[in-house]
This record gives C-alpha cells, structure tokens and sequence, in this order.
C-alpha cells in the first residue's frame, strides 16, 4: 500500500495552463488505469480549451468558485461539484473571484500527448 502525501507531491504546469499536484498515477502508487491529481488555477485563470481522445475525466471541486464548458455547455461550479468530461468533448474550467482548486480523476492516466488544443 503506498499512501500519498499531498505535501509531498511537486507541483507543476500543465499543457493547458493549470498547475496540478500528483497525488497518484502509474510512476507514483502505481495506479495503472487513472491518475488522481489537485488542480489549481489563480483569481480570473482559465485553462486553455482543449480535449482528450482517449481520457475522460471527473473534476470535483474542493474549494472556490468558477465555471465549466463543455462543449459550447457552460455552468457554475463550486465546492462539491463533481463534473464527467467524457472522452472527445472540448472543455475550459476558469476560476472566478479567488482561487480554484479541484481534484481531477483521468482514466486513462492523464498524458501530455493525449492533450489537444483548438490551434492543432
């Protein structure tokens, strides 16, 4: 068993412009079907439109406020929202007031290549 610190885990940017923490995946914990990250974004940040072929994810929000679009579908979120991002389907998460933070669930495991942007 192997239990994971968020402390301890180093954060970092993405291609779309968040800055997550790593909590689990296949190279730490040994997750071989999903990744388990903490996403942040600042005051009035957004991530960069994009979508994923192959992974869907499951965003769930811990604390702030923002709003989410998926496919041309905006809606509000907030502390215990969970949203599905299927596999294929455009998405931006921007962050209103304050900070955002929220947990990002991909299966399969969130990869750069698997990244696409509306300029490719």
């Amino acid at each position: 068993m192997d239990v994971r610190s968020r402390e301890l885990a180093e954060p970092f940017t993405t291609a779309d412009g968040s800055t997550i923490r790593v909590l689990l995946d296949d190279a730490l914990g040994g997750a071989r079907n999903q990744s388990l990250a903490e996403a942040t974004l600042g005051a009035a940040q957004a991530t960069q439109r994009h979508y994923h072929r192959e992974t869907e994810e499951i965003y769930v929000v811990l604390a702030g406020a923002g709003d989410i679009e998926i496919d041309g579908n905006r809606a509000p979120v907030g502390p215990g929202d969970a949203v599905l991002i299927p596999p294929g389907a455009w998405h931006q998460i921007r962050a209103e007031g304050g900070e955002l933070r929220f947990l990002c669930c991909c299966a399969p495991p969130y990869s750069h290549d698997d990244t696409y942007f509306e300029s490719e």
